[in-house]
């Protein structure tokens, strides 16, 4: 069976944390769906925990709401918006609701740590442009992350070391995981070119299908306007 037609399609842009996914989106000028913001809230009791801690593990994507996250990017790539929570980091929290509105664009990039796991399910069900890992040094990425964290006050400053380390020891092997999980793995200049390309490829797939529905719908209109004789 053809996957079904959809309006706008989703990158998805997938990457260890503090891999430069958020200012890569950015840079493209296109929506952006933060998948961040289907966290669960801090007083979950599914939350799951640091082996051998009392840490929350935020990295696991036992702490995600990836159905809710599906449901927003299949309504934007059938309507052109949805509703989307907006979460506190700081606080683990969702605070307020915003509309996430298209304006026509025929794709838009969904990033996140967690992207990488809806990969199999948004290309099932037909939205699925591109999916992305961005890769690089994991000492990089540490400083990177930890800059981040700090100045946004994101969690205490014992957390962010904890789990700063946890993660640079374990980046590869979290690309690694990605990667087979369905993003293809590359850094900021290979990402900027597809994510260049999907926008061309959808643009083009939308412009076919609206002029495939003109052309399906002339015979209806001259079949209606012509003469039938009356039975009456």
């Amino acid at each position: 069976m053809s996957p079904p037609s959809h309006p706008a399609r989703v990158v998805l842009l997938a990457g260890p944390s503090g891999s430069g996914k958020s200012s890569l989106a950015a840079r493209t000028g296109l929506p952006v769906l933060r998948l961040d913001d289907f966290y669960k809230e801090g007083d979950d009791p599914t939350l799951p925990l640091v082996p051998d801690s009392s840490d929350i593990d935020w990295d696991s994507a036992l702490s995600w709401d990836a159905d809710a996250a599906v449901a927003a990017i299949e309504e934007l790539c059938r309507t052109g918006r949805t509703a989307v929570p907006v979460y506190s980091i700081a606080t683990s929290a969702r605070v307020d609701t915003e509309v996430l509105d298209l304006a026509h664009t025929p794709v838009f990039l969904a990033e996140g740590i967690f992207a990488a796991d809806i990969v199999t399910r948004c290309r099932e069900s037909g939205v699925l442009a591109d999916a992305l890992c961005l890769r690089g040094r994991p000492s990089t990425t540490f400083r990177r992350r930890l800059l981040r964290d700090l100045r946004e006050g994101r969690k205490s400053v014992g957390f962010l070391l904890r789990r700063g380390w946890r993660l640079m020891r374990a980046e590869r092997a979290i690309v690694a995981r990605q990667t087979a999980l369905g993003a293809y793995p590359c850094g900021k200049a290979e990402a900027l070119g597809r994510i260049t390309a999907a926008g061309t490829e959808a643009a083009a797939a939308q412009a076919g299908a609206a002029q495939a529905a003109v052309r399906n719908a002339e015979p209806c209109s001259s079949s209606a306007s012509s003469p039938t004789a009356s039975g009456h």
